[in-house]
């Protein structure tokens, strides 16, 4: 699962864009007099979506907590629809009449019964054929007490009714308010529901599983009923059945009733069963955060108080797994301004935002570099050898230098950052912390350098990577990839063996892909004579030292032959480059990776096996951009990198590879393609195989292989 290809640049962009959808961060010097963004048309539609998603999520609580003549004056300011349909209004005042008698009070009890004679028997009349008698039934309230489990009502006076009519009406608003949650979120729900699916199947034990099954819930939102004059509806096509019912997870008559319900759209369909997937908001939040900051999307908050008054740590926030319950605070490391915040709706595009951490000298290098950019990281990595670090002082002053400069460009890049808002809007939302400093649940969130193993502490303490201030150690790592990203080679091999000499000693791919930019822009620029010095002193001894580099450094050569080629545009993965120096160098100073790039590994790995399993194609992987995650274009470096050989010589976790395909890989990159299961099988017979049997895809065809295709055969054979 660790050398799974992601393009974290794809993962930036869904990132982003959740982040501007949810109103999480804004931009920390944004300018009145700035031009309009050019996605400015779209934040009104994305402004009025959060603007229903908080309604929604309002009448969610209002539901919960049992005040239901405030969610009906909601529903009616809102969403008036809602209290048009009887059968859900018929809920509404069921539970109405539950909540006034739970009062226990002698005028709450003569609302009761007002309620039963002008909302609730008016309203059972016509809601559905069972509404009168549920009527009848619940009138035994008033005879048998709230903590009679025994009673014939118990169920009626169970607090769970609350969740549940407040789930439906959640659904049934989302729905047809059109306030679907943001694609990466709908993504996270989904690909984690498939690792868990695979996993269980395969019977193997998940490396995530301490956070997938706590960031995904196992309890679900009822789901929307759909109206009754859309019974009649002409049958769906069993393949859109069939891709609903299996990938979230339920039985037939439960996806057809979901594609009446979104009258037969299946991709809304696909939604509405998604969104009613229950995800843990304050530890999501929390993981996108650490991401962010991570990949400098937002500022770290070093200028800003933490909410407890303790210093916010600059580094990424790292997830203590060892604690049992998972929400989204300390009271020491997040960072949320209650006071001051700037709410616009106006967002920039998602280009921009990505683009803004590029020096404005290098934007000729980043337009010309084609392609999705996209990393494979070996699942191994060079020991680090503590004892080769020295403290001289000449290195002590090669540390100064970079940090200085690194400080001067971090200036002007700190300030295109965003800064991180948090759920300021929805007070239930706001990263799980409540107002007089402690969380809400047990959630433990700390600085990545004060939680490191001890032998890391040790090196940190006794070698040239001694940085004191967390800060700088983070901006350097930063300001290093940054330079990557603008295929500033040259430069980062300077800076990175002014603090740390022995770094691609131990990294050697590391460094003969740098070295492979800086060829490349030499020819490019007409340079052959430095191209060729360059080949000679680094790309050639590294080749020799290592085989697996032999077959990238012909490709890299080739590039001498075709003078007239943009070399760099063809597929050189510069922000792939810069991800991998940025993972390898923030461990070497003790900046573990967010757990978000782990999760995402793991479950695009398990996406891949599934579907091979299913011997056919993801129908929903465009609509969630699951394929643009795992598009790679490397054609520079080979796919033969990832060997034994340097499996031999790596520990797990630090050096990574950029692999090469012009191509959308088959077998990692993507889910095949369903020719696959057609030349195998007739569909139909898959298909009714599926359906009688109530069996998984990769099942059916394994049933259908046993007795030729033949699905009536398959069928009397399980039945006789």
């Amino acid at each position: 699962m660790e050398t799974t290809p992601v393009n974290w640049e794809a993962l930036d962009r869904l990132i982003i864009e959740f982040a501007k959808s949810e109103k999480l961060i804004e931009d920390s010097f944004s300018s009145p007099l700035s031009s309009p963004s050019p996605s400015s048309s779209s934040s009104s539609v994305s402004s009025s979506s959060y603007h229903s998603r908080l309604i929604i999520r309002q009448i969610r609580r209002f539901l919960e907590s049992g005040d239901i003549d405030t969610t009906i004056e909601l529903l009616g300011s809102h969403a008036p629809f809602i209290l048009d349909d009887h059968r859900l209004l018929f809920r509404l005042q069921k539970q109405k009449f539950i909540e006034l008698l739970r009062k226990g009070t002698e005028q709450d009890r003569d609302s009761a019964i007002e309620c039963i004679r002008t909302a609730l028997a008016p309203c059972a009349l016509d809601a559905y054929p069972e509404a009168y008698e549920e009527f009848k039934h619940v009138l035994l309230a008033f005879i048998y007490d709230k903590d009679d489990q025994s009673s014939p009502v118990a169920n009626e006076w169970s607090e769970r009714r609350r969740f549940d009519i407040a789930g439906l009406m959640s659904s049934v608003l989302r729905a047809h308010l059109h306030a679907y949650d943001p694609v990466f979120s709908m993504t996270l729900r989904y690909l984690i529901s498939i690792h868990k699916g695979f996993c269980f199947r395969e019977g193997i034990s998940s490396p995530i599983s301490d956070l997938t099954e706590r960031l995904l819930l196992e309890e679900r939102d009822p789901p929307a009923v759909p109206q009754e004059s859309l019974y009649e509806a002409p049958p769906f096509d069993e393949v859109d059945i069939q891709a609903l019912a299996h990938a979230v997870e339920l039985t037939r008559q439960g996806a057809v009733d979901s594609l009446r319900f979104a009258k037969g759209d299946l991709f809304q369909a696909f939604q509405n069963e998604l969104c009613r997937m229950k995800l843990d908001v304050s530890m999501l939040d929390e993981l996108v955060r650490e991401y962010c900051v991570y990949r400098g999307i937002v500022d770290s908050g070093l200028a800003s108080p933490s909410v407890s008054g303790v210093e916010t740590p600059s580094e990424p926030l790292k997830v203590n797994q060892t604690e049992p319950g998972y929400s989204s605070s300390m009271n020491c490391s997040l960072e949320v301004d209650h006071t001051t915040y700037k709410h616009s709706d106006g967002e920039t595009s998602t280009s921009n935002a990505l683009m803004d951490g590029s020096p404005e000298n290098n934007a000729r290098m980043m337009n010309r570099t084609q392609g999705t950019d996209a990393e494979l990281r070996y699942a191994c990595e060079t020991t680090i050898n503590f004892e080769d670090c020295s403290t001289s002082g000449s290195h002590q002053t090669g540390i100064s230098k970079v940090i200085q400069r690194n400080k001067n460009r971090a200036t002007g890049e700190r300030s295109k950052r965003k800064r991180w808002r948090g759920r300021q809007d929805d007070e239930d939302y706001i990263s799980g912390v409540s107002f007089n400093g402690s969380s809400k649940q047990d959630y433990n969130v700390t600085a990545i350098c004060t939680n490191l193993p001890t032998e890391q502490q040790g090196f940190e303490k006794n070698s040239i990577l001694d940085i004191s201030n967390r800060e700088d150690k983070y901006e350097l790592v930063l300001g290093i990839k940054e330079l990557a990203s603008s295929g500033m080679a040259a430069e980062v091999v300077e800076e990175v063996n002014a603090f740390d000499p022995n770094f691609f000693v131990q990294n050697p791919v590391l460094l003969f892909q740098l070295k492979q930019v800086e060829f490349l822009k030499l020819v490019d620029s007409g340079d052959h004579s430095s191209a060729l010095k360059v080949a000679c002193s680094h790309l050639g001894p590294l080749a020799a030292s290592d085989p697996d580099l032999l077959k990238p450094l012909k490709e890299t050569m080739l590039a001498l032959l075709r003078p007239n080629e943009d070399a760099i545009g063809k597929g050189l993965p510069l922000h792939a480059l810069a991800t991998s120096l940025q993972v390898a160098i923030g461990r070497r100073l003790g900046i573990e990776e967010p757990q978000l790039m782990k999760i995402m590994r793991a479950m695009l790995h398990t996406h891949n096996e599934w579907f091979k399993l299913q011997m056919c194609k993801d129908r929903f992987e465009s609509l969630l951009r699951i394929d643009s995650l795992k598009e790679v274009n490397a054609p520079m470096l080979s796919a033969c990198l990832i060997s034994k050989s340097n499996a031999d010589s790596c520990t797990h976790g630090s050096s990574q590879v950029t692999v090469s395909s012009s191509i959308r890989l088959s077998e990692d990159g993507s889910s095949p393609t369903q020719v696959s299961s057609r030349d195998v099988h007739d569909e139909n017979a898959i298909l009714k195989v599926m359906e009688f049997l109530a069996l998984p895809r990769a099942d059916a065809i394994h049933l259908l292989a046993q007795y030729n295709g033949n699905a009536e055969t398959v069928i009397q054979q399980i039945f006789a």
